[in-house]
Order: structure tokens, then C-alpha cells, then sequence
């Protein structure tokens, strides 16, 4: 029994089908590796109302009642995401004592289908930072080196998956903060195509607010491509209180790997990854085209500068939203003061905030604008593979990133992510190679696919597991 912690949710569930054990055993198994853990990952609990979820699902298998896809899984939940009767901090000392009354709508879901909640895993305050670490709980903990950051704002969450704390975690996605814990870490995290999972009751917004992030995305992380499956099934299912008509029916992979037309994007001046991540992608290509795979390098479907200039401004403008009157004031007071050839950073993030609706308009027309790049892109490819991010787990607490000795900017950790973060396109991280020359640190890749091919990406990564071993 001990083990089955360490296997796969689908494993797991499996042995839950199979009367191996009780969803009660294995909860308690999870609680014992999370009460002897040193990482600070799962950082709010309720031991009685799990046991009593857990409890619950027993009783349903025994009389042989319809059970949901996860029923009697124990599974975690990033602290952004309210939790009813579960305190939510989203790691914020202004929500210390938030205790909500009503699941988010991510959360509600993934009860719905049985999933038993054992605690929260912990985030940057507000989810703002590329580390986990916060005034509340302090740091999580990289399970690879405990110098070495988790990467944020999912950090929790990817760490908890990591240590077998845990089968499965909810995280959130605006600008990487899934995908980069996820490659940190040395996990699989998708962020599903925009939309399909509500982000009602996710923090930020604060909370009561119904609306959220143009650019949000709640989505898995898990340890096996078929665990991320069942949860994206779980959680595209409306929950009886959401009293909808329509269900969500994603198209499944219709060729096997030999099948499919597989664009590499390994490499780009304006975010440069290390050797170590070259070899990665190098040794990830061949093990495609020994599999049949038809794989073509590209110079992607979009300019990545412009990408990234318009994802800025996007970003910045959507952070806005809850901004009080007087802050607001003061930026717009700065703005005006603004001379017109500043192009510092504090000057570009003052234009994007106190931009114009016409000038939002406008860049909403350019997202659109390489949306249909994107769209006509996938008309001659599959899917498209691409680095994470430019190096394995950087140090906890740096706010440098050097790659292969050259400094660059903090923020280009998430710049391969965020070329799909303002699209809202299926991206998927999934680790494929372990370091040789940074303590066997994990390396992932990032694998894109057209709006809705969330289950291609899932079966590509699962082709992956099997053809590089050695990264699972």
C-alpha cells in the first residue's frame, strides 16, 4: 500500500476500483507523507473533512452506486482557488482568515466528480512572482535541490506532485505560472485552451468578484500524461449547480505518432536557451524520427519579439481591473510625466496600465490578428514543440537569469510560455530529459496544438513517456 503513493493517479484510481484500497487508506497514506515532509508545499488542511469525503466515496463504491471519474481520489488544490469551509489566502496576509462559502467553479467541478480535497498547496501573494514564497508560509521547496526554486506561481502545486504528496493538483496558468513550476519541477502541466475550465473564485480577482483574467487558465498538473486526461475530463463536466445544457466533447488523437507532422521551434535570439536544453530538444528529435514521426524545424508561426511586446501590454492592461481610485490616479499623473523617448520598463508598464480602451481595442484586434497566424500555422502541422524555458530550476529567491554565462532578463523564464498566453492556445510542459551538468535537474518541453486539441497534446506526451523513459 505504502507504494501506491508514489504511483500515477490512474493507478491509483484503478486500485480504488478494484477494492485494493479504500479511498480512507489511501488518504491516510497521502497525510503521512505530507506530515513528514520538509518542502512547505501543502500548506492549509482539514485532516476531518477529507476523512469524512473519503468516507463518503467508500460508502458510495460498497453500495454500488455511479461514481464520478475521480471518486475517491485525494488530490490537492492551489490556495488561489476558494475552497468552501477551506481556508484561502491565494498567499496573501490580507486573506489570512478568508474562509469561503462557496468553491470556485474549478474546485466545485472536480468534487463533483469525486475528487477528495486533503489540503492546499501554497503560491506567491496573488499569484505574482516566478517564485513560491510568501509573507504567510514562507518558501516551498524544490524536491530536486532545496536551493533551487519551484518557479511560480504554482509552485505548491508542482512541488506537492513532485514528492508524491500528492496525485494531482489544480494550478492556474495566466503568464506561465503553471507550465514553469511544472518544468521546474519535473511534471506535467497543462493549460488547457481558454475557456474550457471557469475561472470564477480563482484570486485574483478578489473575492465575491465573477468575472476574471482575459488570459487565466485553471488547469492539472499530475505525473502521468493519462492523469492529466482524467482531470481535464473532470474538469470541462459542469457541475449540477452550474445548470447548463451543453457538454464538452474534445476531439481525441486520430493518428499515432508515426502519423503526425511534429514542428520543432528549438531556438530564438530573443530568448536564448542554455546547452543543456539544446541537447534535450536535440535528443527529443531523434527519438521522434526513429518513431516515424515527421518532424520540420521551424522559425514559428509568430514574430516572438512583437508576441511578446503584445503580451505585455495585454498582461498589463487585464492587471488593472482591481487597482484602487487613488493608485490609479498616481499612474496616470506618472504617465503624463512620461517623456516620449522613455522606453525603460517602468515607462512601458505605465503606458500599458493607463492605456486607452482604443488602444486596448486595438491590441485585442492584434491578438486576433495572430490567432489566425497561429490557426493557419496548424493547417500544416500537428502540434508544435518548443523549449519550456531557457534552463533547468534557477536559484531560490534570484531575481538573475543567466543562461550558458550571459545574463538575461528575470522575466524571460516564461517567454516560450508566454507566446500562448494572451492566444489561448492548449500548451502542455512535460518533462523529457534530465540534466547531466546541474545535479540531474528535470528538463521539459513545451508541446502546442490548435484550440481544442488538448487530448492531442495529452497523447503526444504520452507517446513521449514511452519512447524517453528515462524522464518519466
Amino acid at each position: 500500500m505504502t507504494d501506491l503513493t508514489r504511483q500515477p493517479a490512474h493507478i491509483q484510481l484503478r486500485a480504488l476500483d478494484r477494492r485494493e484500497i479504500s479511498s480512507r487508506e489511501l488518504l491516510d497514506l497521502h497525510l503521512e507523507r505530507i506530515d513528514a515532509s520538509t518542502l512547505n508545499a501543502v500548506i492549509t488542511r482539514d485532516d476531518d473533512a477529507a476523512r469524512q469525503a473519503a468516507h463518503t466515496a467508500d460508502e458510495r463504491r460498497v453500495r454500488g452506486e455511479a461514481v464520478g471519474i475521480l471518486d475517491g481520489l485525494p488530490i490537492t488544490i492551489k490556495d488561489s482557488f476558494e475552497t468552501a469551509g477551506l481556508r484561502t489566502t491565494s498567499g496573501a496576509q490580507e486573506l489570512a482568515d478568508h474562509i469561503p462559502d462557496q468553491d470556485a467553479d474549478a474546485v466545485a467541478r472536480l468534487r463533483y466528480q469525486g475528487a477528495v480535497i486533503m489540503g492546499k498547496t501554497n503560491t506567491p501573494a496573488y499569484c505574482q512572482d516566478l517564485h513560491t514564497d510568501n509573507a504567510l508560509f514562507g518558501s516551498t521547496l524544490n524536491p530536486h535541490d532545496p536551493a533551487l526554486t519551484v518557479g511560480g506561481s504554482s509552485g505548491g502545486p508542482a512541488a506537492a506532485v513532485a514528492a508524491h504528496l500528492t496525485p494531482a493538483d489544480l494550478g492556474s496558468d495566466l503568464a506561465g505560472s503553471l507550465r514553469l513550476p511544472a518544468h521546474y519541477c519535473g511534471v506535467y502541466g497543462l493549460r488547457p485552451t481558454h475557456g474550457l475550465v471557469p475561472a470564477r473564485g480563482h484570486i485574483p480577482r478578489p473575492p465575491g468578484w465573477l468575472t476574471t483574467s482575459d488570459m487565466l487558465a485553471p488547469g492539472p498538473l499530475a505525473r502521468h500524461p493519462r492523469d492529466l486526461d482524467l482531470l481535464l475530463t473532470a474538469l470541462t463536466t459542469p457541475a449540477p449547480a452550474e445548470d447548463t445544457p451543453w457538454h464538452v466533447d474534445l476531439p481525441t488523437a486520430s493518428k499515432s505518432i508515426d502519423e503526425l507532422r511534429i514542428a520543432i521551434w528549438a531556438e530564438d535570439p530573443n530568448c536564448p536557451v542554455d546547452h543543456e536544453t539544446t541537447q534535450a530538444l536535440i535528443a527529443l528529435e531523434k527519438a521522434l524520427i526513429a518513431a516515424g514521426a515527421l518532424v520540420r524545424h521551424t522559425p514559428g508561426p509568430v514574430g516572438f519579439a512583437d508576441s511578446t511586446r503584445l503580451f505585455e501590454q495585454l498582461l498589463h492592461a487585464t492587471a488593472t481591473a482591481t487597482t484602487n481610485d487613488e493608485t490609479a490616479d498616481t499612474e496616470f499623473a506618472a504617465a503624463r510625466q512620461l517623456q516620449d523617448g522613455d522606453s525603460s520598463p517602468r515607462a512601458i508598464s505605465l503606458r500599458h496600465r493607463t492605456q486607452t480602451h482604443r488602444s486596448w481595442l486595438r491590441a485585442n484586434e492584434e491578438r486576433a490578428q495572430l490567432r489566425s497566424d497561429w490557426q493557419r500555422f496548424f493547417t500544416e502541422h500537428d502540434v508544435l514543440v518548443t523549449p519550456a524555458a531557457p534552463t533547468p530550476a534557477i536559484p531560490a529567491g534570484s531575481r538573475t537569469l543567466t543562461v550558458d554565462g550571459q545574463e538575461r532578463n528575470f522575466f524571460d523564464q516564461t517567454g516560450w510560455a508566454n507566446l500562448t498566453s494572451h492566444i489561448g492556445l492548449p500548451s502542455l510542459v512535460a518533462p523529457v530529459a534530465v540534466a547531466t551538468t546541474t545535479q540531474g535537474l528535470p528538463i521539459g518541453v513545451q508541446i502546442v496544438g490548435r484550440p481544442y486539441a488538448d487530448r492531442v497534446l495529452l497523447a503526444v506526451a504520452d507517446s513521449l513517456a514511452s519512447l524517453l523513459p528515462a524522464a518519466e
